[in-house]
């Protein structure tokens, strides 16, 4: 089985395209960023979660969580478009219905 270490550039020829064990590669820089977003969206939460222990204004709480709301969306937003070009692009060039069809799962479960 061909193994994933490098960003998707899927030139050469003999490429497996067995995606069924595809293991998804990204670049680690943007992995990087996404793991940043997370980890401020979490502070935040924390920090919300403090907010309702100490008995803060119901308003108050109700922003801030729709701020932590709104930077998980944006991040989500990040790793669909980190996804359509390093993942999508690759499965359709290989022409992994699969791989499409559970894309599409995943957006269903987060819009809907």
């Amino acid at each position: 089985m061909h193994s994933h270490h490098h960003t998707h550039d899927h030139s050469d020829a003999e490429h497996d395209h067995d995606h069924h064990h595809h293991t998804h590669s990204h670049d680690p820089e943007e992995t990087k960023k996404i793991v940043h977003r997370l980890a401020r969206a979490i502070g935040h939460l924390e920090s919300v979660k403090r907010m309702v222990e100490d008995n803060r204004d119901c308003t108050e709480v109700l922003v801030q969580l729709a701020a932590v709301r709104s930077a998980l969306n944006s991040t989500a937003k990040v790793i669909l478009k980190e996804h359509m070009e390093h993942c999508m692009a690759d499965a359709i060039a290989g022409g992994d219905m699969e791989e499409l069809e559970a894309l599409n799962e995943a957006i269903d479960r987060y819009i809907g």
